[in-house]
């Protein structure tokens, strides 16, 4: 990690106008030829609150001169005048109303550098031709004509792998918002109020939308479930349970040992292989239609994954590499070279957008780095499709957490409805964070629980009025989704129950108990399932084909699913039976509802369930199918908690002559005292906190789930208790796990480390390729301006910026995806000189925001007050800086002078650091 900073008048590397030439390779003398470009020094009034502009139509008539290609372009005969007024130092760069800067799920267009327009040559090019001691090249035209018209083109405002400008996204909406409420009339009254309710219109489309998907999803997967033991001779779109609906023996529904009958086979052999086939079919369709999402990230982007695969390697950089590698591509001029020298230290990365659940992706983008095509139609058909085959195949994962991907790319595909949202990346995030909220409201049946779901983990910037739309649209998609009653019950999900009787207060230790196992095995689960990625995952034939991977889990799945009756169930049907209360018991030992006697025969057969289904939830998360890991880890909990239920319950019943047990009699009914369907619950919340670390949202979703008051206070203590446990066994949660493994540029706003150090101690030092100087003349080769993007580029930062310095001081700040744009849209790099002063402006009389401007003008892209501190400042107000206004630079200053640039990406890994430090 660099250390050493230097302002920049003390940098050695770095020409400035004190060695007596300019940037355009002249000397001072040269200004004392009447027919040599003066310095940028001519007559400029004031057009805009922003900038001062040069009006040279202005000056050519009161002087009454004629121009000729003998004359000055940037001076005049008669000396210089000066007539302009400051630019403000706190005016913020807002974004003019004549560009148009908006989200789109492309990158920007690039044009060929050779093109040629057609007319005359641009003000830059003839600049450069008057330069040029070649003579022949000198263009004739006045200087109106110069300004010829360049094509516009929509702007990709935020690339791929970049970072969202808040602050611009925000005062771009405060314009909007400005030029709307200025007009008074109806129709503008109506217009405002139409745009003010975009928004729960937007919502309300996403809710509706993501139920139907949800309750689609619902019925094809219990269908397709079935399957696997049968199918239903009145149609084979029906499950079992439709199919046999009213009938006490159903005669409809046909298994495959009467399908395939053969007198030298058992019925149960013909059943088991059928099933453990099917499996293993059903699991690889769905691994083939995920791999259609692949994505192959360039070796410039520092990823490990983003598939929620924690068998990626990641590459361990050593503090000073950062700067060797500056130095190595400082040492090659080629741009290519650059590449082909970068990309062989990183290799590319590949990954499917539709795998795993893609929670802590929609985390990473809600707080504002830009995925495009994660959250696009492609991954969202694909993903619903494969997650029907997935969880029909029996497979140890769940559907709730691909419903919160699946929820927010609705949001991301509904916000093109409006141009509100849809131009502006700031505002976007909002309606995601309310849709990521409606996909658990449908998966868990709790609105409630998705709004707190939202606010507790994927949302980054979450502002009151959000807050009501979010329950808004949880509301709209729980109600759509009861109305549709995907499972004939009435019920939003499988697994929802209702408990009568009370819990006594001896059961607290039981709950407490419960609660740390729970937080222990679900940080067991986070190390078991890093261990298992890391050494089975990393097998080369496994890493190079993960149809293959697929295949083996599930082939395991379905050996061992077959024998026992509760992992053979879907999670959400299993789950439902564990947290069942029972009304009617059995004497047969493979009931969940047994008498007294036959309670350590159901203890015995649960606890084989629960060491199964720990094991395979173990190997299939991470696998390349669309999965979840919320059920499959509540499950595994549900049994460890209702085994203890069970086993408190036989205390009870055979020692409550001890007086322990309170009230309980053993003549009573087994659940008259205790319910172990409430421990399994307790116990179900407890191991999926320790998994997610989510607290008071998975409180809330048990108390929607059972409907009971009484037990709001067991389901806490659980849930406090397993979050304590996980917390000190394992600080990271699953997700916070896969988003360390990247170089996501994530700032944990939850989480707040201590600092000791002050701004300086992370500043680089100044490097030439890092910055702009103007200190000779505002205008800069176009070629100069590429070779340091193409060095920005080279070094990972995709979204970096170049600063721009007058003798030291810091005059602004261009962004590398803009100059990029920019230098696109240039027709001749090698001859463009670009305006790079918003102290100047080239534009004629009557500035008109519908004319085409020059495309040499680069002062639209430029931002004239960046946010800068002292390097003495504290980095408790840096990072109040990049977590509080979304920042993704600061620029430094030592004195008032150009120190250096820390990007958002730099500060993250330091605080990576810091934390590994600190571990």
């Amino acid at each position: 990690m660099p250390t050493s900073y230097h302002s920049f008048g003390d940098s050695d590397s770095i020409n400035t106008a004190d060695d007596g030439n300019n940037d355009l390779g002249l000397a001072p003398d040269d200004y004392s030829d009447p027919y040599a470009p003066l310095s940028p020094t001519a007559s400029r009034q004031l057009k805009s609150p922003r900038t001062s502009e040069v009006d040279l139509r202005n000056r050519r008539h009161s002087r009454g001169d004629t121009l000729d290609e003998r004359s000055t372009l940037l001076g005049h005969q008669h000396g210089p005048t000066r007539f302009y007024t400051s630019v403000p130092s706190s005016l913020p760069g807002t974004p003019r109303p004549w560009l148009s800067r908006q989200q789109s799920g492309a990158v920007s267009v690039r044009m060929p550098r050779s093109a040629t327009r057609s007319g005359s040559l641009s003000f830059s090019q003839r600049l450069v031709n008057r330069l040029s001691s070649q003579g022949d090249y000198a263009a004739e035209g006045s200087l109106e004509d110069s300004k010829a018209s360049a094509p516009r083109y929509e702007r990709g405002w935020y690339d791929q792998f970049t970072s969202t400008d808040w602050v611009h996204d925000s005062i771009a909406d405060a314009f909007r918002m400005k030029e709307l409420r200025s007009r008074k009339d109806i129709r503008g009254r109506i217009i405002a109020w139409f745009d003010g309710a975009q928004g729960w219109i937007l919502v309300a489309i996403i809710g509706c939308i993501t139920a139907l998907i949800a309750y689609a999803v619902d019925v094809s997967e219990t269908v397709v479930f079935d399957w696997k033991t049968g199918f239903c001779s009145e149609g084979w779109y029906l499950s079992e349970k439709r199919c046999c609906a009213g009938a006490s023996v159903c005669g409809a529904w046909k298994p495959w040992s009467r399908v395939v009958s053969n007198p030298h086979v058992s019925n149960e052999v013909v059943e088991y292989a059928a099933f453990t086939a099917l499996v293993m079919v059903l699991s690889i369709i769905s691994c083939l239609l995920t791999l259609t999402t692949k994505t192959v990230i360039s070796s410039s982007v520092s990823l490990a994954t983003l598939d929620e695969n924690l068998g990626a390697d990641i590459g361990k950089e050593n503090k000073h590499d950062e700067e060797d590698e500056q130095d190595s591509v400082n040492t090659t001029s080629n741009p290519e070279e650059q590449q082909v020298r970068y990309g062989q230290r990183k290799p590319p990365m590949v990954f499917y957008s539709a795998a795993g659940s893609g929670v802590a992706e929609v985390k990473v983008i809600n707080s504002g780095f830009v995925l495009h095509g994660y959250l696009g139609l492609k991954t969202l058909t694909i993903k619903s499709l494969a997650l029907i085959l997935s969880v029909a195949s029996g497979l140890s994962l769940g559907k709730e957490g691909p419903f919160v991907h699946i929820a927010t790319c609705v949001g991301n595909i509904a916000c093109r409805l409006f141009s509100k949202y849809n131009q502006n990346d700031g505002k976007r995030r909002e309606v995601l964070s309310a849709s990521a909220a409606s996909g658990v409201a449908v998966a868990f049946g709790a609105p409630i629980g998705g709004v707190l779901f939202s606010l507790e983990e994927v949302s980054y910037y979450f502002p009151p009025k959000t807050l009501f739309r979010t329950f808004f649209c949880c509301i709209i998609a729980a109600l759509s989704l009861k109305f549709l009653n995907p499972y004939g019950t009435e019920k939003i999900v499988l697994f929802e129950v209702r408990y009568l009787t009370d819990w006594q207060p001896f059961e607290m230790v039981a709950f407490v108990l419960v609660g740390i196992l729970g937080g222990a095995m679900g940080a067991c689960f986070i190390k078991a399932s890093r261990f298992w990625a890391q050494s089975f995952r990393r097998i080369p034939i496994i890493k190079k084909m993960p149809v293959l991977e697929v295949a083996l889990v599930a082939l395991v799945t379905g050996l061992s699913c077959f024998w026992n009756r509760y992992t053979r169930l879907p999670v959400t049907e299993l789950l439902f039976e564990l947290a069942t209360p029972c009304d009617a018991y059995s004497e047969d030992g493979n009931s969940l509802c047994p008498t007294n006697e036959r309670l350590p025969q159901v203890i015995r057969l649960l606890a084989i369930a629960f060491v199964v289904k720990a094991v395979l939830t173990i190997i299939t998360f991470g696998i390349k199918v669309p999965a979840g890991i919320y059920v499959p880890s509540m499950v595994v909990g549900g049994l460890l908690g209702r085994i203890a239920g069970h086993i408190v319950q036989y205390l009870a019943l055979n020692y409550s002559h001890t007086g322990l047990f309170g009230v309980c009699s053993p003549d009573s009914a087994p659940e008259s005292c205790v319910v172990p369907g409430v421990y399994a619950m307790v116990g179900a919340g407890a191991t999926m906190c320790g998994v997610t670390r989510l607290s008071v949202t998975l409180a809330v979703i048990l108390f929607e789930l059972t409907g009971s008051l009484d037990h709001v206070l067991p389901f806490s203590i659980g849930v406090l208790v397993s979050k304590w446990t996980a917390d000190a066994l394992e600080p990271r949660s699953i997700y916070d796990l896969l988003l360390d493994m990247n170089s996501y540029p994530f700032l944990d706003n939850k989480v707040r480390p201590v600092f000791t150090t002050e701004l300086g101690d992370i500043t680089p030092r100044i490097r030439e390729q890092r910055l702009i100087d103007i200190s000779s003349s505002p205008l800069i080769p176009a070629k100069v301006l590429r070779s340091k993007l193409d060095y920005l580029h080279c070094v990972g930062e995709l979204d970096g910026g170049l600063a721009i310095v007058r003798q030291g001081i810091l005059t602004g700040l261009i962004p590398g995806p803009d100059l990029e744009y920019a230098l696109d849209k240039l027709n001749d790099e090698d001859k463009s000189l670009c305006l790079m002063s918003t102290q100047v402006r080239w534009n004629g009389l009557h500035d008109d925001p519908d004319a085409d401007l020059d495309p040499t003008d680069f002062t639209p892209y430029i931002d004239p007050a960046p946010v800068a501190l002292d390097l003495h400042s504290p980095m408790d107000l840096v990072y109040e800086c990049f977590v509080k206004l979304g920042l993704r630079y600061i620029c430094v200053l030592r004195d008032g002078r150009f120190a250096g640039l820390v990007h958002k990406k730099a500060f993250t890994k330091y605080i990576k650091e810091l934390e590994e430090g600190e571990h």
